[in-house]
């Protein structure tokens, strides 16, 4: 990944939510750009800062503590938002490491985030995340839920109490559901709405989004032959539901082609024909 490539992609995103912005009526200060970086090494991070970009989206608490401790000694601008599902075991790491935490989602963890905000003094900005699909498989405050649980975290955190965030579903029209989401943080006087990702953030930004989040593509390409051995995944808790993609196995390298991994399982007896 070469920087002058890195800058370039940076510089097309930009210019497509200035476009979105510009469409939409809104600055395009009011929206900020996190690049997804899981899954990738530190030095595409430090590459990516070099193009001015300095928030960064990361899934797991492990992996970004392997990578952002020592980037912040070079970049004290660097942001780092974590933005999957949280453990409650991991709440005191992540509010040590997190400039943002966008996944509160369930009153075990609000608990643990309270505990560690006590034990280290500080405490991340917040994000509610609504599963506004209501969809079993995927994390997130019920819709008819949100409302309250929001009520409950604005009185336990205050200030520090940003935002809402959502995944809508594939298969529908993510408008509706971002335009429900700018209206939950609207109705609660939250200042940001995180929401909209690479195949669906200039929507996002039309119905409001203040943060879109991007992954950051690798230039590493993986060869996938025919007659490479695969698995197919599948979700656990929708065992009725058709594979939802292949992991190929080589000798060197696994990947997995789907963008989310949660709540999956490798099947190895549904070997296709």
């Amino acid at each position: 990944m070469s920087d002058d490539t890195l800058s370039s992609r940076i510089g097309l995103i930009r210019a497509r939510m200035e476009q979105a912005c510009m469409l939409a009526g809104r600055p395009s200060e009011q929206v900020k750009l996190v690049a997804v970086s899981k899954f990738h090494p530190a030095s595409a991070v430090e590459e990516a800062l070099k193009s001015g970009q300095n928030i960064f989206g990361e899934n797991r608490v492990q992996e970004a503590k392997e990578k952002f401790p020592a980037l912040r000694e070079h970049w004290p601008d660097l942001r780092l938002h974590l933005i999957g599902s949280l453990q409650t075991n991991k709440a005191l790491e992540a509010c040590r490491l997190a400039d943002a935490i966008e996944s509160v989602d369930r009153p075990g963890l609000v608990d643990a985030l309270s505990r560690a905000a006590d034990r280290l003094g500080r405490l991340p900005d917040l994000f509610v995340q609504v599963n506004t699909g209501d969809e079993p498989q995927k994390s997130g405050v019920p819709r008819y839920e949100a409302d309250d649980f929001i009520i409950r975290c604005k009185e336990r955190f205050g200030a520090s109490l940003k935002g809402v965030m959502c995944i809508p579903p594939e298969d529908q029209d993510p408008a509706v559901h971002f335009a429900f989401l700018a209206r939950l943080a609207h109705e609660h006087e939250l200042i940001d709405c995180s929401m909209g990702m690479s195949a669906d953030f200039e929507t996002a930004i039309m119905q409001g989004a203040t943060l879109v989040r991007l992954v950051q593509r690798s230039s590493v390409t993986v060869r996938k032959p025919d007659d490479q051995p695969f698995l197919n995944i599948r979700c656990l808790r929708c065992p009725e539901k058709p594979s939802y993609g292949r992991l190929y196995v080589s000798d060197r390298s696994r990947l997995c082609v789907r963008r989310s991994v949660l709540a999956m399982s490798w099947n190895r007896n549904d070997r296709e024909a």
